[in-house]
């Protein structure tokens, strides 16, 4: 009797999920198979596409102009586009930016109509290690042991705390020479499986749903080309963020500083009170920038001054440096900082000149999540509704949800349950994946609500 009570109580929370809810035995057709059907069949359909998509290279480039930026982004979105059309989506639009956007129609009854909303992932991966040839790894039944990746490289639990909460659980990784791609692939498998589950459930009520692929989230470009006028959403989400439970309402302001430091050249031998190096100008300013500034000295709302790229010859240098922070003021601030850093080099190395040009990338979303904070209070409810609670958190970084929210379409930030992206250390978990599908069925059925 003890241990009848005790799946009793185990059932109740999962079923904390009010009527009607896509989970609940009132509606689910798969309920007389089990309560555990829906998981199982969406950890296996999005596993199955999540191995099928990290494996199309994708990696994006920031030194290419044209959006997408690399083919093999347009080798994803075409297969996309095949698969929308074999889950019998006919409202189908891929421009020629490598802008995906597709139309799931209402089914409320005639004379009702909810809100329209949208969710949106990024196709590309990063260039910060490389994205070709991943070939992922499964670990079933985790034990809480060391994860050899291969190549010599590891995931201890030491190093990687958050591995403690996923004993049991299947957890999948890279095999140390590439990224995975959860980052944001992850999110692509999520919707693209949430939809599938929302096509076999025709009597779960919903309005229309707008699902958006984008390409070059990860060069900082990927909205700068995007069909704004395309849209009916009125609230949106991406599907891009990090583990279990995350919900993210706050980014970074973001801006990209280009320095182009100018010398004077001459035969070395003949250098004495000739020459001006622009090398050692460059190395000179990237000296001055404060280390107590830097992404690996910050966390928490703490902004920095990031030295990405610099290449050039004893002519002409060329730096990029990021700026990140929460408040635009603190930004203004360090903006103010280069500037004065600028012509410090420049007062030191007479005859060189320093060139700068400041450009925005985007904005924190906060503010315009602020005007409509519906959108929060449902997918907070939505995440509960998974049987987790929601951990409302700031972003260290941007989503094309950021630009998006700019552009007047709020749109926070869901979990994905991938972890270290951008590395060759990432990780991503099964079951959090699956949580991320339960909350956006729960999403897409509470805004069917609204009136």
């Amino acid at each position: 009797l003890s241990i009848l009570s005790g799946c009793i109580i185990i059932n109740v929370k999962m079923r904390i999920a009010p009527m009607n809810s896509p989970f609940d035995e009132n509606n689910d057709p798969l309920y007389d198979r089990g309560m555990n059907s829906n998981t199982q069949w969406i950890k296996e359909q999005v596993l199955d596409r999540f191995l099928r998509y990290v494996k199309i290279d994708t990696t994006s480039d920031r030194h290419i102009e044209e959006i997408p930026s690399t083919p093999g982004q347009w080798d994803l979105l075409n297969l996309l586009v095949t698969e929308l059309k074999e889950l019998g989506i006919q409202d189908i639009d891929l421009d020629e930016h490598g802008y995906l956007i597709a139309r799931i129609p209402s089914n409320l009854p005639e004379g009702e109509a909810a809100p329209v909303i949208g969710f949106m992932a990024h196709v590309d991966t990063s260039l910060d290690i490389t994205g070709k040839d991943v070939k992922p790894q499964l670990h079933e039944n985790y034990d809480l042991g060391v994860i050899n990746l291969g190549s010599g490289y590891k995931l201890d639990p030491e190093e990687h705390p958050e591995l403690k909460r996923y004993e049991g659980e299947t957890i999948i990784t890279t095999d140390g020479t590439t990224l995975l791609g959860a980052d944001d692939k992850a999110g692509v498998a999520e919707i693209m499986t949430a939809i599938e589950w929302l096509k076999d459930h025709p009597e779960v009520p919903h309005g229309e749903i707008e699902i958006i692929f984008t390409p070059d989230e990860e060069t900082g470009k990927g909205m700068n080309l995007f069909p704004l006028k395309k849209l009916k959403s009125v609230y949106a989400y991406t599907v891009d963020g990090g583990e279990e439970g995350e919900v993210e309402n706050e980014c970074f302001n973001a801006y990209e500083v280009k320095i182009i430091f100018h010398g004077k050249v001459i035969h070395l031998g003949a250098a004495r009170g000739k020459l001006v190096n622009a090398v050692t100008m460059a190395g000179q300013f990237i000296n001055m920038l404060p280390m107590s500034e830097s992404p690996e000295a910050t966390d928490g709302r703490y902004g920095y001054y990031c030295p990405l790229e610099i290449q050039g010859s004893l002519d002409k240098v060329s730096l990029d440096v990021f700026l990140r922070d929460h408040d635009e003021s603190e930004i203004q601030r360090r903006i103010d900082a280069i500037r004065k850093m600028a012509d410090t080099t420049q007062g030191i190395y007479p005859g060189g000149t320093v060139e700068l040009t400041v450009n925005k990338q985007y904005t924190n979303m906060k503010e315009f999540l602020a005007k409509k904070p519906r959108g929060m209070e449902i997918v907070e409810q939505a995440v509960r509704e998974a049987g987790i609670e929601p951990d409302v958190k700031i972003i260290r970084g941007g989503t094309d949800g950021s630009r998006l929210s700019e552009m007047g379409i709020p749109t926070p930030n869901i979990f994905t349950g991938g972890h270290n992206y951008h590395s060759r250390y990432e990780w991503a978990v099964l079951s959090s994946m699956v949580k991320t599908v339960q909350t956006l069925l729960n999403v897409i059925e509470l805004w069917g609500k609204e009136r």
